[in-house]
């Protein structure tokens, strides 16, 4: 299953590891730092010009990659929960 990120972005929920609000976690330093290193050695990408609300880490063949959308990670994070329930339901039909 993929999941809508903004834009004409979607990524594999297998492949995601996080998602997070921008607004709340940036407040800790750490997180901060994180992102200016993931900036600064080209793992993080824009997917849209406005502002972003989230970020969301994913892995694919070990190599990291942070999307900023514009999605809150609330929204993000319950289509991705509507998106495995409906996955769920769909095997135990079948």
């Amino acid at each position: 299953m993929f999941l809508h990120i903004g834009g004409d972005y979607v990524v594999s929920l297998k492949n995601i590891i996080a998602i997070m609000d921008l607004e709340t976690t940036t407040i800790s330093k750490d997180t901060k730092e994180f992102l200016k290193i993931a900036e600064e050695e080209g793992f993080v990408m824009s997917i849209t010009d406005e502002i972003p609300k989230s970020f969301i880490i994913t892995e694919v063949d070990k190599k990291s990659k942070i999307y900023l959308s514009p999605i809150s990670s609330v929204t993000l994070q319950k289509r991705a929960s509507f998106l495995e329930e409906t996955s769920k339901n769909f095997i135990v039909n079948k």
